[in-house]
Formats: C-alpha cells, sequence, structure tokens
C-alpha cells in the first residue's frame, strides 16, 4: 500500500515533541542501564529492539513509494544504508553508552547537541553538497569554540577518564555529521518511504551488532527493573518509534523545522539529568553549551547577522 498522507498538525507537533522527549531521555537511560550491563549491551539492546519494532512496523505497513517495491532492490542501496548503519548507528552508539560511564548523562545530552555543526562541516567540506554564507561559517567558528569551552582543557595536566569520555561524546557527534552528509549525497533523492528507510537503517546496524555478540554482548548481566524498563524504553521507543515520528515531522515540515529537535534534546537530558540523578555542572559546561546553541542558530539561519549577508549577496553578484 502506499504511505498515508502527512498526519493531522496536532499529531505532527505531538510526536515532535515525543521525539525530543525520547532522545533527550535516552541519556538518562544509558546512564541507568549502565548500573547492571556493559556499554556494549546497552548498544547492542538499544539497536536490536530498535531494529526489531522498525522491522514489525515496515511488516505490518508494507509501505510503498509510487507502487514500488518495499524493500530497494539495488546492491548499491544497501551498501550504502550499511555505510550509515555504521557511522550513523553502531560507532556512535557505542561511543556515547562508553563516555557514559565517564561523563555525567547531561554532558552527553549537550554534546549531542553539536551535531548541526558537524552536520555543516561535512556537507560543505567532505561531501560538498552545500556552501555556507559567512554567517554559517561565524556559526560553526562560535560552535567549535563552544565545544572546547565545554571540554575546558585548562583543567587537565594529563588524559583522564573524563577527558576521554568527552572525547567520544564528540566522535559521536561527528559520525552523526558524516552520517547526514552522506545520506545527503547518496540516498536522500531515492524513492524510499520513510518506515522503510529507518528500518533498513536501524535494522542493518542491529544485524551487524548480532554479528557482534560474542565480542560486545557477552558479559554476564545483573538486571533490575529501571535496567530493563530503560534498556526498552532506548530500543524500542527511542531507537525504534521515534525515528517513523521523526520522518513524519520531516515531511511535515521539513528539513529546517525538524531539525529543531536539536534544542529540545539537550533540555530535556540536562534537565532529567539533574532532577533523577542529581547531576552537577561546571561554570564552563553551560557557557560552552550556550556558545554551541548560538553556533547553531547562525549556522540554520535562524539567526542572521545583516552585515554579512550583504557581504555574501556582494559576492555572487560579483560572480555572476
Amino acid at each position: 500500500m502506499n504511505e498515508n498522507p502527512a498526519p493531522r498538525k496536532a499529531v505532527v507537533t505531538l510526536q515532535f515533541l515525543g521525539m525530543g522527549v525520547l532522545w533527550g531521555s535516552s541519556f538518562l537511560f544509558m546512564k541507568i542501564a549502565l548500573d547492571g550491563v556493559t556499554f556494549g549491551q546497552v548498544a547492542w539492546t538499544r539497536l536490536v529492539l530498535g531494529g526489531l519494532t522498525l522491522g514489525l512496523i515496515v511488516l505490518a505497513t508494507r509501505p510503498r513509494v509510487n507502487g514500488g517495491p518495499v524493500l530497494p532492490r539495488e546492491p548499491v542501496v544497501w551498501l550504502h544504508f550499511l555505510v550509515i548503519a555504521i557511522t550513523g548507528c553502531v560507532i556512535p552508539h557505542l561511543l556515547f553508552a562508553w563516555a557514559e560511564q565517564y561523563v555525567s548523562s547531561s554532558l552527553a545530552s549537550i554534546y549531542n547537541a553539536v551535531t548541526p555543526i558537524t552536520t555543516a562541516l561535512m556537507v560543505t567540506l567532505a561531501f560538498k553538497v552545500e556552501r555556507l554564507g559567512r554567517s554559517q561559517i561565524l556559526g560553526v567558528a562560535i560552535g567549535i569554540i563552544g565545544v572546547v569551552v565545554i571540554i575546558g582543557p585548562w583543567r587537565y595536566a594529563a588524559l583522564t577518564g573524563d577527558l576521554w569520555g568527552q572525547l567520544a561524546c564528540l566522535g559521536a557527534a561527528i559520525c552523526y555529521g558524516f552520517t547526514f552528509g552522506y545520506t545527503r549525497k547518496f540516498l536522500s533523492r531515492r524513492p524510499i518511504a520513510g518506515s522503510t528507510f529507518a528500518f533498513l537503517n536501524i535494522g542493518l546496524a542491529g544485524a551487524l551488532m548480532l554479528l557482534m555478540t560474542p565480542v560486545i554482548a557477552w558479559h554476564p548481566v545483573s538486571l533490575s527493573w529501571p535496567i530493563v524498563l530503560s534498556l526498552l524504553a532506548l530500543g524500542a521507543l527511542g531507537t525504534g518509534v521515534a525515528y517513523i515520528w521523526n520522518i513524519n515531522v520531516l515531511r511535515a515540515w521539513g528539513p529546517t523545522n525538524a531539525s529543531t529537535v536539536t534544542y529540545v534534546t539537550p533540555v530535556v537530558g540536562v534537565i532529567l539529568g539533574v532532577v533523577v540523578l542529581s547531576e552537577t555542572f561546571s561554570w564552563h559546561e553551560p557557557a560552552g553549551a550556550a556558545l554551541v546553541l548560538i553556533g547553531i542558530l547562525l549556522t540554520q539561519k535562524r539567526v542572521r547577522l545583516a552585515w554579512l549577508d550583504a557581504t555574501d549577496n556582494r559576492a555572487v553578484g560579483e560572480t555572476s
């Protein structure tokens, strides 16, 4: 059958808010789960449950685009999905889960918000599918300064677990940026239904995790109801259902408006970390986060600097 039309505005708004809450809560869920399972088991459970959830949705709805097949048939498309499964799921999920052994869930959620900055760098420098204006370049620069302030290199005389944890979070954000750029270049224009797209991405990552079970998920576990519920929410909801909501929001609002979930997730993550886990901050972490937010606003053209835009316009006029 063909995919249903975009849900009503109110439903899309609720899905957007639900997506932000689930993705923001995922850092709390990881922190709780790490009390009874290893970081590899957290990532393993997240992707396997997410893939199973999305697989059941695709099996039940059998979405098609213009009467085409449910699953793509070209081998190169499957290869592209394998790439983004590794760079957008397997590696960053392992990095975030590993990092939360050393950093707070609040700080991890702040680093996740760096993704628009790393995406801007990847789509312009690595994949060359976009061109940044001067205001956006300034936004990227401010965002990078914000990351340095969050890390607070003046606090470290040697490499510590906390520093490695922050670098792992940053590595995960870079992976996400690469994935968005890769998807934009090789997959975004292909006629693949949204739920199928999400299933192939998460499902292939889950399959890779199953293959790596003897390496990353063989350790003994100590389960409690909070740990089990956190893993279920992290996998079936945060890595399953939320991806369907993301597609609905993307199609109803467009990519720019849908990307504003970036502003919701760190707020949810920080609030939950402080309220539930009693996490605290040093002065430089919220200061750096504020710089990152300013950088995102400039990068996504939410804020424009007229004098820089005028310079861009003159440059375009001179080359035309």
